[in-house]
């Protein structure tokens, strides 16, 4: 999706004008960042008390928080979404789980990102081994993050990561192939 370049020149300017650049940028990516915390909320379990709306506040709170950033192009800006939404989510899993002392929230990972074929996994766990994934071959997590909390399609992950989408599909199902036996060790 081309973006205006009132975007790219508000992304640019972010460094050395932080909070006008993000409250300008905010309206023009506002959709997008819902649909990307839609995306990543439907993963959740019914009656998940976190909603979209919510997620992208938090995310843009923290965002604000941020020192220095700089971004390439748009892709990395959303990438960088994904990834601050997917702390979010953790940390809020790894709350409950500590109030209620029952395993924590549980997410059922869809079909087409399958990485337990349709068995619902703990966002805790799924976390665990993202992060041992991540000790192992950085970019492997960072394709996991894009695609499945990012919800990026092959070629935009391939984008923001400077690679071919080839070695983004290779290293895609390497990953998945790593974090069902992490997870399934776990269940």
């Amino acid at each position: 999706m081309p973006y205006p370049r009132s975007l790219s020149e508000l992304l640019a300017k972010w460094p050395t004008d932080d909070t006008q650049s993000l409250e300008s940028l905010l309206p023009q990516v506002y959709d997008e960042l819902r649909q990307l915390a839609h995306r990543t909320l439907r993963h959740q379990s019914p009656g998940h008390t976190l909603q979209s709306t919510a997620l992208v506040h938090e995310a843009y709170l923290r965002l604000a928080k941020q020192d220095s950033l700089m971004f390439e192009n748009e892709r990395q800006f959303f990438g960088l979404a994904a990834l601050i939404m997917r702390q979010i989510l953790v940390d809020y899993a790894r709350k409950r789980s500590t109030a209620k002392r029952d395993g924590g929230d549980r997410m059922p990972l869809a079909d087409s990102l399958s990485i337990l074929d349709g068995k619902s996994v703990e966002m805790v766990a799924l976390d665990d081994a993202l992060t041992d994934l991540a000790r192992l071959n950085l970019q492997q997590s960072r394709i996991v993050e894009l695609r499945f909390f990012g919800g990026l399609s092959i070629e935009d992950t391939a984008e923001v990561l400077e690679v071919s989408p080839a070695t983004v599909k290779r290293q895609w199902s390497t990953a998945r192939a790593f974090l069902h036996r992490e997870m399934a060790r776990n269940l």
